[in-house]
């Protein structure tokens, strides 16, 4: 089953040099049980398609189905089932951990019982439990990362986006997010996140989707993709490369 289908999705944004097109009839999809990467250079359009698939920015053609619904006909549908971490959280600071992360339960109707549990068991592995009292001012990159991966888990969404998720959290930290995405998947949960880090994808992901300047240039099973190579060897070839292949 699909959770994520995104169907010649196109995003177009203005410049003083004129009109960019920032994603160029993206096609893919991520389906129940998958870690697909999204993988590309800076400016590739990785965090465009992320923040249209969770709603939060505009899209001028094409379609983003979610678990068979159209984000042009049923956003708030679509939004109830998914989370997204962005590459540099920007949390509410005046409030304090636990206050947001009640915040985010209130707003999906997670009952006491269950965000209670679901609170302690995250803050406890990502060791933030203590500092949930102290006001997100005062928390480091890597701790408002933390705090914003325990959000996206508070009402166990299906679909999970992550932008450059790993960015800020320290080698511990990075490896415990790994086996969590994993689990979620296991129990047919879907996640779609972007990265610059290719060993992270390659290791990471049951598929590969690479784009360069906002068009699909590779996509398919991770090890049809990579086949005898590194993923950074084919994602060089690649950027190099102006053809379209499709490893499906």
């Amino acid at each position: 089953m699909e959770l994520l289908e995104l169907k010649d999705l196109t995003i177009h944004y203005f410049t003083d040099e004129g009109v960019v097109r920032a994603v160029n009839g993206l096609t893919l999809s991520v389906g129940a049980g998958e870690t697909v990467g999204l993988v590309g250079e800076t400016g590739a359009g990785k965090t465009t398609t992320l923040k249209a698939v969770a709603g939060i920015m505009p899209f001028d053609e094409g379609e983003i189905i979610i678990n068979g619904k159209s984000m042009k006909s049923h956003a708030l549908e679509c939004k109830q089932i998914m989370a997204y971490i962005p590459d540099n959280p920007d949390l509410y600071e005046y409030l304090t951990g636990i206050q947001y992360l009640n915040f985010v339960a209130d707003v999906y109707q997670v009952s006491k019982t269950q965000r209670e549990e679901r609170i302690s068991k995250y803050a406890d592995l990502f060791e933030l439990t203590s500092d949930l009292a102290q006001p997100i001012s005062a928390y480091s990159h890597g701790m408002k990362q933390k705090l914003a991966i325990i959000s996206a888990f508070i009402h166990q969404p299906q679909l999970i986006l992550m932008d450059e998720p790993f960015v800020g959290l320290d080698p511990k930290a990075s490896h415990l997010l790994k086996q969590i995405m994993r689990d979620h998947c296991d129990r047919g949960g879907a996640i779609f996140f972007s990265t610059h880090v290719l060993e992270v994808a390659e290791k990471l992901c049951d598929r590969i989707a690479i784009i360069k300047q906002g068009k699909l240039i590779v996509s398919g099973k991770t090890q049809d993709v990579i086949g005898d190579e590194s993923l950074e060897d084919v994602f060089l070839e690649l950027e190099d490369d102006d053809n379209v292949n499709d490893a499906h």
